[in-house]
């Protein structure tokens, strides 16, 4: 006999109740760690058949929702909220190192820019023309 409020006989499930008796007993039977190694196998396998590309519309995407939900405010208030959680667990000490860490870079980087600018100078006035008009050849590559 069907029930008048939801349409199934009694003593049925549902679609979403048999789901979530299966998933208990999968759960119950192999462990949390089932679910992290299939979802990490899961996760390979989608990196390999779409690639990075697929990941970074896919986060744009999300993100684009959370801030036309939660306004861009959202993204300030959890960012101080980790900030502070980071600070708690590591200490200044450790923003004082990343901070060394990152200078250092910044520093190497610069002083790379501008040995290229000068390499690309010095190869510009290698090629002007000598006196009496001829043009120098460029030197062969090898």
């Amino acid at each position: 006999m069907a029930d008048d409020n939801t349409g199934k006989k009694k003593g049925s499930m549902s679609v979403s109740e048999a789901g979530r008796k299966g998933g208990q007993t999968v759960r119950d039977k192999y462990g949390h760690s089932f679910y992290e190694e299939i979802g990490r196998k899961g996760g390979e396998t989608v990196k390999a058949e779409r690639g990075r590309a697929f990941y970074e519309a896919i986060g744009k995407k999300g993100g684009d929702t959370v801030k036309a939900e939660r306004g861009a405010g959202f993204y300030e208030a959890i960012g101080k909220k980790g900030g502070e959680a980071v600070k708690a667990e590591r200490g200044t000490p450790f923003y004082e190192e990343i901070g060394k860490k990152g200078g250092h870079r910044v520093r190497t980087l610069i002083e790379e820019g501008k040995k290229a600018a000068a390499d690309a100078a010095r190869a510009e006035e290698d090629r002007t023309p000598a006196p009496g008009g001829e043009v120098v050849p460029e030197p062969a590559a090898e």
